[in-house]
């Protein structure tokens, strides 16, 4: 148990870093509520906004990457990294010997490895934990440092060299996902009988998948044979209007749905099929749901980690993978009449999805935790 504990948890730079951590604090003050949690981040990136909204203390360290140039700009960032690394490691160890701490988890972003580092140089219990399946820098730099490495995805494992041998728990999933009804979904949401395409690239927005999904309603819209709900993100305001000037009114077609952003819990479980980024927790929440997908991994992430979490899913039957080299109208139309058309494809696609859930990851997490703190 880790009642009475101290626990410091890094977290920083991407919410598939951040929400993960904040899940497993959340549970965690579930089971044990006079622990004390405080988390070690930067203050400019998400977490400085995301974990004080949870109600959790955020001790911040300037830290950042590198820059794979040999611009200007990426020479001088890089020696402010350098400069970085080496105040790092003090802050780190101010933050430990201020708050004292029994246990110190690190979930990914560069502010993981002083604090993980500095916590295993003085003999206090440490855990990380990879979201995945192609494990990051940082991660892979400290798996043979912390007494326990903790994997979503078993194929990371091969990519590490721990201390001890690794723990497969799973991602943490919120919980009103798992809750989430199909029938009740549709039927909130006035779907009706017909397929519900759900297609999302990002809170920000990808513009390759904007473009193939204007390119699929265009293609398809006139057949009038299923849904569209599409999430632009922040940069594709420009998509209702591309969408009126190559013909399609979307108030003469309510089938076509288009929004900035899509509430995940509420219309998740009303899809039928899924086309989107392959981010850790995006595949997580689908495989808790058992939905098929077509999967888009970004090329633009670290260790083009997203292209491994998609194959771990398509090697297992789980979903179809379309990379962006060769995304385009023509393509995703192509890969969406072939599934749409074959609903027994469809349907053993979203078995294998569910077959590779794992839904109790927070409990595995926390009985983990627990081990190594005895």
């Amino acid at each position: 148990m880790l009642n009475g504990k101290r626990i410091l948890i890094a977290a920083g730079g991407t919410g598939g870093h951040i929400n993960p951590a904040l899940g497993t604090a959340g549970y965690i003050k579930k089971m044990c509520p006079d622990a004390e949690i405080i988390f070690a981040g930067t203050a400019d990136k998400m977490e400085a906004r995301l974990v004080p909204e949870a109600g959790y203390e955020l001790r911040t360290i300037e830290i950042s990457g590198f820059y794979r140039s040999f611009s200007i700009e990426a020479i001088r960032h890089n020696l402010k990294t350098l400069v970085r690394i080496f105040k790092a490691s003090s802050q780190a160890k101010k933050i430990i010997k201020d708050f004292k701490p029994d246990l110190v988890i690190g979930f990914g972003g560069y502010v993981s490895g002083p604090v993980l580092r500095m916590a295993a140089k003085m003999k206090i219990p440490t855990a990380i934990h990879e979201q995945n399946a192609f494990p990051g820098v940082t991660n892979k730099a400290l798996a043979g440092k912390v007494d326990r490495v903790m994997l979503t995805a078993a194929q990371a494992e091969k990519y590490m060299k721990p201390k001890n041998p690794c723990v497969i728990t799973g991602l943490p999933i919120r919980g009103e996902m798992l809750s989430g009804d199909r029938d009740f979904a549709r039927a909130e949401m006035n779907i009706g009988n017909k397929p519900l395409i759900l297609s999302m690239g990002g809170s920000l927005g990808a513009k390759p998948i904007n473009d193939a999904v204007l390119g699929l309603i265009v293609n398809k819209y006139k057949d009038n044979d299923c849904v569209f709900l599409h999430a632009t993100g922040k940069n594709g305001g420009w998509f209702t209007k591309a969408l009126e000037e190559k013909g399609v009114d979307l108030k003469k077609n309510p089938h076509i749905r288009v929004v900035e952003y899509i509430d995940i819990p509420k219309c998740l479980p009303a899809a039928d099929l899924v086309v989107s980024r392959s981010g850790a927790s995006s595949l997580s929440e689908l495989q808790a749901l058992g939905k098929p997908s077509i999967l888009i991994p970004s090329p633009y992430v670290t260790e083009n980690h997203q292209f491994h979490n998609a194959m771990a899913l398509v090697n297992n039957g789980a979903a179809e993978i379309l990379e962006e080299k060769d995304l385009s109208a023509d393509s995703l139309t192509e890969k969406v009449n072939s599934l749409i058309s074959n609903p027994d494809k469809l349907a053993e696609i979203g078995k294998n999805a569910k077959k590779m859930a794992v839904i109790d990851a927070t409990e595995r997490i926390y009985e983990t935790l627990c081990e190594i703190v005895k």
